[in-house]
């Protein structure tokens, strides 16, 4: 699915026009405070902070009014037949997803877990859903492969059936589905449905990666609010807006295995943004083992920048699953492999899909990318681009 940051506000807005006209008015204002005569944010947790309200790299949710949510009934990634009713008792998190998505789709699906970590014990009686927002993979082995990459498996129930099964639901929650230039474009959107299966809030995941904690923090404390007794979060932190790191502003990150790497200005660089899980949709270890070539071409070339991979850890499906994967790749990498432990990497470079490669100027401009399209240079496109940019 191609970048939020290039759709959303045009053809994701547009998906959600179904909802009704004083709903939209509050997710077009939710940076600005609620739009005068909107219904309130929330049915038990009242205001929006300030801070929150205030970041645009969060979503602090449109209110759907308690309306009853539409029922259907698919089958999951074990094959077996699931409806949103058979949930009643639950609260439901409804997220739609491109089972095959590498933008996104994965920063939604790392908030719905820690959304119902910071839940502690009352988790036990939370439901995570998705519901399969690709035209073109449709298949339990799609919705299965998308679960094993990300941790998933046993953690929801991730639906899928035929092609018309999925419209009917993508209609009835007003969820925008295209193939654009052969990508995938959706509405990314995220219901909250109560324990008597009424739609109260809806949200839209922002693609930012440093602000994936921070959504979670809003989801569960709606979640909360609905929940008996209403359970405390196991943790808060501040919902104000994070401030990215670019490639003008130097940073020393930690890599796997031990150890550091600098970025930032100072000298060219070709910087790799990837995670372990992008291995379900592309053959991940022979790519890494292709930019080898590049780095054992570099490291005897002072035309060619350096090459730096960094792995997006806040998606990643656990913090171990970095190292175990390149434990597996069946060669050693001749480059250091950074840790973005916080998100602010990937914001502040700009990344928007993945693997995302680029070229950084010694004045850390971002010169080159490839990355948007899904075409992966070959090694001596990739050279003959580096030797450009240095």
């Amino acid at each position: 699915m191609r970048g939020i940051r290039q759709i959303f506000a045009g053809r994701a807005r547009r998906g959600l026009a179904g909802v009704g006209a004083l709903a939209m008015l509050t997710v077009v204002a939710a940076c600005a405070g609620p739009a005068s005569g909107a219904p309130a944010p929330g049915p038990v947790t009242g205001t929006v902070p300030n801070a929150a309200a205030a970041n645009p790299n969060i979503d602090t949710g449109t209110s759907l009014g308690g309306r009853p949510a539409p029922d259907f009934r698919l089958v999951n990634q074990f094959g077996q037949p699931m409806s949103l009713s058979q949930f009643r008792g639950k609260v439901v998190l409804l997220a739609f997803t491109d089972s095959q998505c590498t933008t996104i789709c994965p920063l939604t699906t790392a908030a719905l877990l820690q959304a119902r970590a910071l839940l502690g014990k009352a988790g036990q009686q939370v439901q995570l859903l998705g519901v399969d927002a690709n035209p073109k993979a449709t298949a339990v082995t799609n919705v299965m492969a998308y679960s094993r990459v990300h941790a998933m498996v046993n953690q929801w129930d991730f639906l899928t059936g035929s092609l018309s099964q999925l419209k009917a639901v993508w209609k009835a929650y007003h969820i925008y589905v295209q193939i654009q230039a052969g990508q995938i474009d959706h509405t990314p959107a995220l219901f909250v449905i109560d324990q008597r299966g009424r739609e109260q809030m809806i949200y839209l995941t922002m693609s930012a990666y440093d602000s994936v904690g921070q959504q979670a923090q809003v989801l569960a404390t709606e979640i909360a609010g609905l929940l008996p007794g209403h359970p405390k979060l196991a943790s808060t932190r501040s919902l104000a807006a994070i401030a990215p790191i670019p490639p003008t502003q130097r940073f020393t990150a930690p890599t796997v295995g031990g150890g550091h790497v600098t970025l930032g200005p100072g000298r060219p660089r070709l910087v790799l943004f990837f995670a372990s899980w992008l291995s379900e949709t592309t053959d991940l270890a022979a790519r890494l083992r292709m930019l080898n070539g590049y780095a054992r071409t570099a490291a005897g070339s002072p035309a060619l920048p350096q090459l730096v991979a960094i792995d997006e850890t806040v998606t990643e499906p656990s913090p171990g699953a970095i190292r175990t994967f390149l434990a597996g790749i069946g060669q050693r990498l001749d480059y250091p492999v950074a840790l973005d432990t916080t998100g602010r990497l990937a914001d502040g470079y700009k990344v928007t899909n993945q693997p995302w490669l680029m070229l950084t100027s010694s004045t850390g401009k971002i010169v080159w990318t490839a990355g948007d399209t899904g075409a992966w240079p070959t090694l001596a496109a990739l050279e003959a681009a580096a030797r450009k940019a240095g």
